[in-house]
C-alpha cells in the first residue's frame, strides 16, 4: 500500500549453487534476518479488502461533508465562513485518505503506490534494481502526510476559536487577535516544517523512511499537545458556562454536553495517534541505533495492526466531528425558536435583552459561538 520498496540487500554468490548454499550457511541469523526482512513485500488479499473497505468509508465521509458545505453556505449567516471551513477541512480529508487507498499499486514514476504494501526505503535520485521509484515513494508519504495535517488542522481551528473566547472572558481588557489569522498561522509553520522534511530528503540526508520517521516525530509531538490544549481549554469554557448559566438564570447543559463530546473524542483520537507514532518512532529509531539505518521493511502482521488502528481511528473522529456538529446546529434551530417565543411572549425582542444579561456562548447565533 503506498510505499515503495526496498533497500535490495542480495545475497553474493558466484553462479555455482554450491557456493551459494555455502554463503547462506556461513551467514549469521542476524545477516539473514536482514537479507530477508528487505525482500519485496506485496499486497495480501486480506490488504486489499481492508483498503477498499477503508478507501469507501472516507468517500462516505467526504461526499457527507460536500453536502453539509453546500447547505451551509445556502442557509448563510455570521457563522457561514468559519462552520463551512470545518466541513471543508473534513472534506479534504477525507478525499486525500481515500485517493491513498484507491490508486492502483504500480511501480510507475507517476503513481503513489507500488506492488509493495509495507513502507521502502530509497534515497532521492536513486531507484533500486527493482525499479522501484523514489518519486513514487516520496509522492505516497507527501499525499499520506497532506492527509494528516488536513485532519490536525480541524481541532486546530476549534482550539484557536476557543483560546479566543476563553481570553475575551478570563482576560477582557486584553487585545485579541483575528481567530482565523492565527490558525493559518499554525498550519503555514506545520507545512513550513514538512517542506523541510522534504528538503532533507531530496539533500539526500535519509530516505523515504527517514521521511516517515520525522512525520511520526512531528504528529507525535502535535497530537500530545492537542490533548493537554482540548484538556485545559475544555475545563476553562465549561466553567464559563455554568457561571454565565447562572447568571443569566438559562441552561448551557447543550454547549457543556458537546464541549464533553469534543474534548473526549478529540483527546481518545490524538492519545491513539499519539501512542502510534511514538512507537514507529521507537521502533526505527531501535533499529536506526543496531544497523546504522532505517531501511527496515516491516513485517505484514505489524504493519497491517499500525495502518487499521491508525486509519479507523480517523473514520471515527471525521464521523463523529460529523456529527457533533449537525446536533450542534439542530440544537442551535430549536433554541431560536425558543428564543423567538420567550421575547414575543415577555415582550422584548432579540436584541433588547433584560438588565444584567451576559451573551452566553451560542446562546445567540454569533461567530463567537463557534463548536460550543
Amino acid at each position: 500500500m503506498m510505499y515503495h520498496h526496498i533497500l535490495h540487500r542480495s545475497l553474493s554468490a558466484d553462479d555455482d549453487g554450491d557456493e551459494t548454499t555455502a554463503a547462506l550457511t556461513n551467514s549469521t541469523a542476524e545477516d539473514f534476518f536482514a537479507a530477508t526482512t528487505t525482500e519485496g513485500i506485496p499486497e495480501t488479499k486480506f490488504e486489499k479488502v481492508f483498503d477498499i473497505i477503508l478507501g469507501l468509508a472516507f468517500i462516505s465521509t467526504a461526499v457527507l461533508a460536500a453536502r453539509r458545505t453546500a447547505f451551509t453556505r445556502r442557509e448563510g449567516g455570521p457563522e457561514t465562513t468559519v462552520v463551512a471551513a470545518f466541513y471543508s477541512l473534513i472534506f479534504v480529508t477525507s478525499v486525500l485518505r481515500a485517493l491513498w487507498f484507491f490508486i492502483p499499486a504500480t511501480n510507475g514514476w507517476f503513481s503513489v503506490r507500488s506492488s509493495s504494501y509495507t513502507p521502502v526505503a530509497l534515497y532521492a535520485w536513486e531507484d533500486n534494481d527493482d525499479d522501484d521509484s523514489w518519486i513514487t515513494a516520496a509522492l505516497s508519504e507527501i499525499l499520506l502526510t497532506a492527509g494528516s495535517l488536513a485532519l490536525f488542522s480541524i481541532f486546530l481551528l476549534i482550539l484557536v476559536y476557543w483560546a479566543d473566547i476563553l481570553k475575551k472572558y478570563f482576560h477582557p481588557g486584553t487585545s485579541r487577535s483575528i481567530p482565523m489569522v492565527t490558525f493559518l498561522g499554525l498550519v503555514a509553520l506545520l507545512i513550513g516544517l514538512e517542506l523541510l522534511n522534504i528538503l532533507g530528503f531530496l539533500l539526500k540526508l535519509y530516505t523515504t523512511e527517514g521521511m516517515i520517521l520525522v512525520n511520526s516525530c512531528l504528529l507525535a509531538t502535535v497530537s500530545i499537545i492537542c490533548v493537554c490544549e482540548i484538556t485545559i481549554f475544555s475545563h476553562r469554557f465549561r466553567k464559563v458556562l455554568r457561571t454565565l448559566g447562572a447568571i443569566n438564570q438559562v441552561s448551557t447543559e447543550s454547549q457543556i454536553i458537546r464541549i464533553v463530546w469534543i474534548t473526549i473524542t478529540g483527546n481518545l483520537f490524538f492519545f491513539t495517534r499519539a501512542m502510534l507514532e511514538t512507537m514507529l518512532c521507537a521502533w526505527l529509531v531501535m533499529y536506526w541505533k543496531k544497523e546504522g539505518t532505517v531501511a527496515k521493511v516491516f513485517s505484514h502482521k505489524w504493519w497491517d495492526t499500525y495502518v487499521l488502528a491508525k486509519f479507523w481511528s480517523e473514520v471515527t473522529i471525521l464521523g463523529l466531528m460529523l456529527y457533533i456538529l449537525q446536533s450542534r446546529f439542530a440544537t442551535q434551530q430549536a433554541s431560536r425558536l425558543s428564543a423567538a417565543a420567550a421575547s414575543n411572549k415577555n415582550g422584548y425582542n432579540d436584541h433588547e435583552r433584560p438588565a444584567g444579561y451576559v451573551t452566553v456562548p451560542n446562546a445567540e447565533p454569533n461567530k463567537e459561538g463557534l463548536l460550543v
